[in-house]
């Protein structure tokens, strides 16, 4: 969690997107290949600071981080504001197209 807290203070006033995954998870590697590559959500997410977490070993840390997040599963995506704080509204808990998803990040946006 502190790793998570000192990523969120580098990103200096801007938002951030976080991704949490699990190479088991199959939407996971769904997000990855049909979603996240599109030239859509490339641009959409231009100006964002990407950070990715692997909970593959769910490890206590992983275990902890999950729980303090209130993650239920995977993929989860969790979208916090220029101030670092979480925006709970806009959090995405399994797969959603490049469509959808574009769609999702310019309502974060607006």
């Amino acid at each position: 969690m502190a790793e998570l807290d000192r990523a969120l203070a580098q990103a200096k006033g801007q938002p951030v997107m976080l991704d949490l995954y699990a190479d088991w998870c199959v939407a996971c590697k769904e997000f990855e290949k049909y979603t996240f590559s599109s030239p859509d959500v490339q641009q959409a997410l231009k100006g964002t600071v990407l950070l990715q977490v692997d909970v593959t070993k769910n490890s206590p840390q992983d275990v902890a981080l999950l729980k303090h997040l209130q993650v239920l599963g995977l993929p989860t995506i969790l979208f916090f504001n220029a101030e670092g704080q979480e925006q709970p509204e806009r959090r995405v808990t399994g797969f959603m197209d490049a469509a959808a998803f574009s769609a999702h990040l310019r309502d974060w946006q607006a």
